[in-house]
């Protein structure tokens, strides 16, 4: 039975997507609410870029010499210089407990009144200066330069924290690095050409800023999208704003994932090629990435510098063979950022008065958090904030009153608090404890070598179970969705957390497969019977265990991937479902289970957005035939995974509707005060 999803319908504007209930401004403003309730206003900037942001001429190459040679003078003067100030050095890390005397709370009230929070003062740029340890080079003559050029060679990138936006759009759409001739723009399509027009880049950074607002934002709320619009400036009627300029690379990454998303026409004519991928969203993918890092985000502490590297992790390619991938590198340098802004000290925050302030710090601890953990999990690398870090309350700024909960006559809690109160954030955090547990104990060089302890993994198995039993039925996917509580944002929370802890015992099986378990490999690299394992009963029932919940896991994964494949949800979805159905499809291609096929198709859809999801797929495809063809076969796992029961009572069928009681997504979203954009 089809699902009573929206109909398509003629596109409306560029923004429309396919099949998507979207936020309206004030539910926008509502979702951030979720997180921070008021987003922080801007710092307060002056100087605009004296450097000309237009594409610029082409290069030929007696130019391009000239150019080096000039500016490695410069480079080689400035390597002088910071030689005979090095005798400055920067204040050491203090991680002890901060009082309001010590040296750090000065340091994170001065982070505190930065452009992300409310009623912040004017504060000095973060740039090298010879008080902080380094004395800036001389500027090179101001020339012609092509702002691709400069960022490519890293010499001197043209664009500053104090660069108008419109100048960064200048930067962000001009030319492809490798074009030339009169059709520069001929690589990103027919209509790129329009890119050379200062109105017609406003009007696009515009329209791909509230796709970003309108599919991004529900998912991950860390900007206000009021004052974020404000900021912006790029209306023809907005004054230029060279005070309140949005981070650069801040701005690049918002811009960034819109294109992921857009239906501009501008974009539609990229996608015309095969694969329907768009080289424009590649391109503005790597100068966001490049933005940060020439404006060194992962180096300096600041609260801009933790969101925009938690918006701009999602966007880097899943492909473990791709030179650009950064699994987990953004996500590192916010968890460093908030270790050195003490974030993880109660009494650090207590010393912020701001409860709004606080909020917001708070909420995007949790996230690098809990963002780091399953990080961990899913590429096989220590976590970077361990259980000891951090010793901060939990997510509401305000105390909850719990009696509000149940008096219709009295006023409705924010989201924060109804999030709070239903348990998401802390079913997250304590997932994100086992995934820790997980990561210390089977990505270790031992456990690669020897196997995984059985002590330890009956720890694992205990702690998944214990989550499963106290949590999953109030944050999963429910059966029932009768309660008056249900909304969109409790939908698209159970989602996450229901594929979150299925995928761990994916990654535990995965785990026991390939290094198996210590004990019964050291009596067999001895050559005895397995009857000379200690407990070997118990250590079969525990293998058994691992592999029927995997295959349980994996099943009700790639069932829930047929229902948002089957009405286009992955082609709107930025990454939150992408790994469950990369873990899951894996583990269901090595058992040759045809399900496999649910999560082929719903990574093929995610090719629109994501390329490499596409390659994933096709690989995918190919292990499920060897593994039909006899040629592939399970390692230490494979005496107990065919044994799992193909019955399961708990996976979800595409072909019978999800919601009881008459409910549907369609009436749940709209009850929730979201308007319906559709398109074929």
């Amino acid at each position: 039975m089809q699902h009573d999803f929206p109909s398509r319908a003629e596109p409306s504007s560029s923004v429309a997507q396919p099949g998507l209930l979207l936020p309206t401004h004030s539910m926008q403003n509502q979702m951030h609410e979720i997180a921070t309730k008021t987003l922080p206003p801007p710092r307060k900037q002056n100087t605009a870029c004296k450097y000309d942001c237009g594409p610029g001429p082409a290069y030929n190459a007696s130019e391009l010499a000239r150019e080096i040679d000039s500016v490695s003078h410069y480079v080689q003067q400035a390597t002088s210089e910071k030689k005979r100030t090095s005798t400055l050095s920067r204040r050491p890390r203090n991680l002890s407990s901060a009082s309001s005397t010590s040296p750090v709370a000065p340091k994170l009230q001065a982070d505190c009144r930065s452009p992300l929070l409310p009623n912040s003062p004017v504060v000095a740029s973060a740039s090298p200066t010879i008080e902080n340890g380094f004395t800036p080079p001389p500027q090179p003559p101001p020339a012609s330069h092509s702002i691709p050029l400069l960022v490519k060679y890293g010499f001197y990138p043209p664009i500053t924290l104090k660069t108008p936006t419109r100048e960064v759009l200048a930067y962000l759409f001009s030319p492809p690095e490798n074009a030339s001739g009169p059709a520069l723009f001929a690589q990103w399509g027919e209509l790129a050409h329009k890119l050379e027009n200062d109105t017609f880049r406003a009007e696009f950074a515009l329209d791909l800023v509230e796709v970003y607002f309108q599919i991004v934002h529900t998912r991950i709320p860390l900007l206000n999208p009021e004052q974020f619009r404000d900021r912006l400036s790029l209306h023809p009627s907005d004054p230029p704003n060279t005070d309140n300029a949005l981070h650069p690379a801040l701005l690049a990454t918002v811009v960034a994932w819109g294109t992921k998303f857009s239906e501009h026409p501008l974009l539609v004519a990229d996608r015309r090629r095969p694969g329907g991928q768009s080289l424009l969203a590649k391109t503005l993918i790597d100068r966001a990435r490049d933005l940060a890092e020439a404006l060194k985000v992962h180096r300096i502490p600041s609260l801009e510098s933790v969101v925009t590297c938690l918006l701009l992790e999602p966007l880097q390619s899943q492909n473990p063979d791709d030179p650009n991938r950064f699994h987990c590198f953004w996500i590192s340098a916010a968890c460093r950022h908030l270790l050195d802004l003490q974030v993880n000290h109660k009494s650090v925050l207590t010393t912020i008065s701001d409860p709004e302030a606080r909020g917001t710090m708070i909420f995007a601890f949790w996230m690098a958090c809990i963002a780091d953990a399953y990080g961990s999990v899913y590429y096989r690398h220590k976590s970077c904030i361990d259980d000891e870090d951090y010793d901060i309350d939990f997510y509401t700024v305000d105390p909850i009153n719990p009696e509000n909960m149940g008096d219709s006559h009295a006023s409705l809690p924010s989201p924060r608090e109804q999030l709070e109160f239903l348990g998401y954030y802390r079913a997250a955090h304590a997932l994100a404890r086992i995934a820790r547990q997980m990561s210390r104990n089977l990505w270790r060089p031992i456990t690669d070598s020897d196997g995984v302890a059985f002590d330890m993994l009956y720890m694992l198995t205990t702690s998944l179970s214990e989550w499963r039993d106290e949590h999953l039925q109030t944050v999963g996917v429910p059966r029932d969705f009768s309660s008056s509580n249900w909304d969109f944002v409790s939908a698209v929370s159970s989602c996450a957390s229901d594929a979150s802890y299925h995928i761990m015992w994916v990654v535990l099986f995965n785990a026991l497969d390939d290094f198996g378990v210590r004990e019964i490999n050291e009596v067999t690299r001895m050559g005895q019977p397995l009857s000379m394992v200690q407990n070997y009963t118990q250590i079969d029932l525990v293998k058994r265990k691992v592999a029927d919940e995997a295959l349980h896991g994996a099943l009700r994964i790639a069932g829930l991937a047929g229902v948002l494949t089957s009405n286009g949800y992955l082609r709107l979805d930025p990454a939150v479902m992408l790994i469950s159905c990369i873990q899951a499809g894996n583990l269901l291609a090595r058992l040759g289970r045809p399900e496999v096929s649910n999560c082929i198709a719903g990574l093929e859809q995610y090719s629109y957005s994501y390329e490499e999801a596409g390659e994933q797929a096709a690989e995918m495809r190919r292990t499920y035939e060897q593994v039909i063809a006899g040629e592939l076969e399970l390692q230490h796992m494979a005496n107990v995974a065919p044994r799992v029961s193909y019955s399961d009572s708990m996976v979800i069928d595409p072909n019978d509707s999800p919601m009881g009681n008459g409910m549907t997504p369609r009436t749940v979203l709209l009850e929730a005060g979201f308007s319906l954009i559709s398109i074929p």
